[in-house]
């Protein structure tokens, strides 16, 4: 049976504006599937990235509930907030956050051992895990400014995996890469899904969209629509294609 890992009750977040309260997120009832790869969409301003930085904890909302894993999220103080994400989430945005003095191993490590103290095993793993997204071992000592936009992309999702995260959170992930090095990062996402990664990215890119099996559209706040897409495959990518841009047609993107 499908598992609920994050499920949300009418949650509210709002922003003081010159005095004028801007109400962002209405009322929202969500329930994400552990495994699942949810991709919110919707146009700009509509609150996108204010939904995945409250679900992820990074943000609290003004109104509602968001039960997370059997955490009441409203209820935890800014350092529990702190400590529940380093335990339960990655993070991937569009800029990259790396340290630009430390390699590319000790920028993944850094992150590593605020959980794991066995270093001898946290080097092993994160030596696989830039094996695996095609960092080899004559970048390990490179620091981040001499990397390409790809690259670093790819490092950052590493150091987002490296605590195994029960959730990662992608915030337009491809947005500053070119073609070949957005192809990269999404058959990453791809993959790690197809290994039960729980996946929840916001983009407003059809392409990367297409790689998730469920999309979510929000429109002033609200979700107004959603698609169920099935697991990413190649050979069905022209169907999947006309699948969402039919969606997206029906919700005004």
């Amino acid at each position: 049976m499908s598992k609920i890992i994050i499920k949300t009750e009418k949650l509210c977040k709002s922003f003081s504006n010159g005095g004028i309260q801007q109400h962002v997120l209405k009322n929202l009832d969500i329930n994400l599937i552990e495994g699942d790869f949810t991709v919110i969409m919707g146009s700009s301003g509509s609150g996108k990235s204010t939904l995945l930085y409250a679900i992820s904890g990074m943000d609290k909302p003004t109104l509602g509930e968001i039960d997370f894993a059997g955490k009441n999220l409203a209820e935890l103080s800014n350092d529990q907030l702190a400590v529940f994400r380093r335990n339960n989430c990655g993070f991937v945005f569009q800029q990259i956050y790396l340290l630009d003095n430390m390699s590319v191993l000790d920028n993944v490590l850094a992150s590593g051992l605020l959980i794991n103290k066995n270093k001898r095993e946290l080097v092993q793993k994160a030596k696989n895990l830039l094996i695996k997204v095609g960092i080899n071992e004559n970048s390990w000592s490179k620091f981040p400014t001499q990397l390409s936009g790809g690259e670093a992309q790819r490092v950052g999702i590493v150091r987002a995996l490296i605590n195994d995260p029960r959730i990662l959170f992608a915030d337009e992930p491809t947005g500053a890469l070119n073609s070949a090095s957005s192809d990269n990062v999404l058959d990453i996402f791809t993959n790690v899904n197809g290994n039960g990664q729980s996946i929840v990215m916001v983009t407003h890119d059809m392409k990367t969209a297409l790689r998730g099996n469920r999309i979510l559209y929000l429109r002033d706040g609200v979700i107004c629509g959603e698609l169920q897409l099935g697991v990413f495959s190649e050979k069905e990518n022209v169907e999947r294609h006309e699948k969402l841009s039919a969606f997206l047609t029906e919700m005004g993107w």
